[in-house]
C-alpha cells in the first residue's frame, strides 16, 4: 500500500525550495537592516493561548485549528498563527523589561488551519511575520508597513498595493459596534449562520464575511472611519502623513477588519493586482493589538505587526513574470580513472570543500564519458582528471569548461591553483 501526502500538505523539493530560501534571505536582510531580531517559538502550544489571544469568534478558533489532547490530559494546539505565541514569549520571557524598546521581533515557520486547499492556500502553510512591541508611536505602525513593503519591493514585485484602515480604540468600537448591529439587525436572518452568531458578538466580523459578501447591506454598512473619536482620528491620520513622507502609496479601505479579535487602530494590507492572481488577492495582513499583552498576563503595553504567506508570496512573483538566477552552479567536478585514483579523490574533493568551494565527484562507479556528462548536467566550471598515472606523477588535469582551455599542474598544489582561478572567473 502507498503512503501519500496528506490533504492540503506539499513536499518543496530541491528546484523549488531554491525560490523560498530567495525570499527568506531576503526577508531576513531587510528585518535585520530595521532592527529586528528572530525569535522560535513552539509549534504548538496550549488551546487557551489561541481562544483567549485569537478570538473565540474567529473562523480560526472555531473551526480551523488542529487541537489534540496529550498523554498527560491537555490541550494543545498547532499553532494556527504567530502573533499569539510572541506575545506568550515577550510575557514569559520577560522581554518587556529589556531597556531596549520596543522589542522587535521576526519569525519565519509552519503554521496550520484545517480550511478548504485551494491555490495558493495550504493547510500547512509557512509565515514569516514581525512583531514590534512596546510603542504608541504611529511612527512604529509606518515602519512596519514601511519594512514589508520593502520586502516585496527588493523581491521584484511591482504590482502590489497597500490597504489600510482604522479600527479606533475601545470608544471608537463600541460606538461602531452598536451601529452594525442597528445597521444588520433588521434583517439578519438573511445572512448566513456564521454573521448571525456575530451580530452580538462581534458584529465588525460580519464585514469580513465570504459568503454574504455581495449583499446589500454589506454595501451601504456605516464606516468605522465616521466613528473615530479625536484621539483614534489623529492618530490615523498622523500614521498616513508618515507613510507619505515614506513615499509609499496606500488606499484608505473603510471595510477591512481583519479576521482576528486582537486588533484596533492600523489595520492593513497587502494585495496583488497582478493579472490571473486569483479571486483572493491578500498577500499579508497585519495590524496594531493594544490591549494584546496585558490580556496574555504581562504589562499593558502595546503592539503591532504583519505576516505573510510565503506560499502565496511566490504565487506573486509567478504571477509577475519574476525571474532570478539562482547560482547554484558547480565549482568543480573531479572525474577519478581507477581504484586507487577513485580513492584519493574522497579527500580531494572535501578539501575543495573545506577551502569554500562546490565540488562533487562520481558514486556510481560511471565510466568516463558519463562522468562527464554528470559534469554537464551540474554545470561545473571546471573539470578536474585524475588517473593512475596522474596519481603516481603527483599531478592532475583542470578543465575551464567555458573557455576549453586544460592545464596539467601539480596534485599538492590543485586545491589552491583552483581557489585562484575561481576568484578570477
Amino acid at each position: 500500500m502507498s503512503i501519500n501526502i496528506p490533504r492540503g500538505t506539499q513536499d518543496i523539493l530541491p528546484g523549488t525550495v531554491e525560490k523560498w530560501q530567495h525570499i527568506e534571505k531576503i526577508a531576513t536582510e531587510i528585518c535585520r537592516n530595521y532592527q529586528y531580531k528572530e525569535i522560535r517559538t513552539p509549534i504548538f502550544e496550549h488551546t487557551e493561548l489561541f481562544q483567549r489571544g485569537v478570538g473565540d469568534t474567529t473562523d480560526i478558533v472555531q473551526k480551523e485549528m488542529y487541537t489534540f489532547t496529550d498523554r498527560g490530559d491537555r490541550s494543545l494546539t498547532l499553532r494556527p498563527e504567530g502573533t499569539a505565541a510572541v506575545v506568550r514569549s515577550f510575557v514569559e520571557n520577560k522581554m518587556f523589561g529589556d531597556p531596549n524598546q520596543p522589542v522587535k521581533l521576526y519569525y519565519n515557520g509552519p503554521m496550520f488551519r484545517y480550511e478548504r486547499p485551494q491555490s495558493g492556500r495550504y493547510r500547512q502553510f509557512v509565515q514569516f511575520g514581525v512583531e514590534a512591541i512596546g510603542s504608541e508611536d504611529p511612527a512604529i505602525d509606518a515602519e512596519v508597513m514601511a519594512l514589508v513593503m520593502d520586502i516585496y519591493k527588493t523581491a521584484g514585485l511591482q504590482k502590489v498595493e497597500l490597504v489600510l484602515n482604522s479600527l479606533g480604540d475601545k470608544d471608537s468600537r463600541v460606538a461602531y459596534r452598536n451601529a452594525l448591529i442597528e445597521h444588520f439587525q433588521p434583517r439578519i436572518g438573511e445572512f448566513c449562520e456564521d454573521c448571525q452568531s456575530r451580530l452580538e458578538k462581534n458584529p465588525m466580523r460580519i464585514l469580513d464575511c465570504k459568503k454574504d459578501r455581495e449583499h446589500e447591506l454589506m454595501k451601504s454598512a456605516p464606516s468605522i472611519l465616521d466613528y473615530l473619536n479625536e484621539y483614534s482620528r489623529t492618530y490615523f491620520e498622523k500614521v498616513q502623513s508618515y507613510l507619505t513622507a515614506l513615499g509609499i502609496d496606500f488606499t484608505i479601505d473603510p471595510t477591512l477588519v481583519r479576521g482576528l479579535d486582537y486588533y484596533n487602530h492600523t489595520a492593513f494590507e497587502v494585495m496583488s493586482r497582478a493579472d490571473g492572481f486569483g479571486a483572493i488577492t491578500t498577500l499579508c495582513g497585519g495590524g496594531r493589538y493594544n490591549g494584546l499583552v496585558s490580556q496574555m498576563g504581562g504589562p499593558d503595553v502595546p503592539g503591532i505587526g504583519f505576516a505573510f504567506s510565503m506560499e502565496r508570496f511566490l504565487a506573486a512573483m509567478e504571477a509577475e513574470g519574476i525571474a532570478w538566477e539562482d547560482d547554484n552552479r558547480l565549482d568543480c567536478y573531479v572525474v577519478s580513472l581507477g581504484e586507487e585514483a577513485k580513492d584519493y579523490t574522497v579527500k580531494l574533493v572535501h578539501d575543495l570543500r573545506t577551502a569554500g568551494m562546490k565540488a562533487e565527484r562520481d558514486y556510481q562507479n560511471r565510466k568516463m564519458k558519463a562522468q562527464f556528462k554528470a559534469a554537464d548536467r551540474l554545470q561545473a566550471r571546471f573539470v578536474a582528471i585524475l588517473g593512475e598515472d596522474e596519481l603516481k606523477e603527483n599531478k592532475i588535469n583542470i578543465k575551464d569548461m567555458e573557455t576549453g582551455e586544460q592545464q596539467e599542474i601539480a596534485l599538492d598544489q590543485f586545491v589552491e591553483t583552483l581557489r585562484k582561478k575561481m576568484e578570477e572567473k
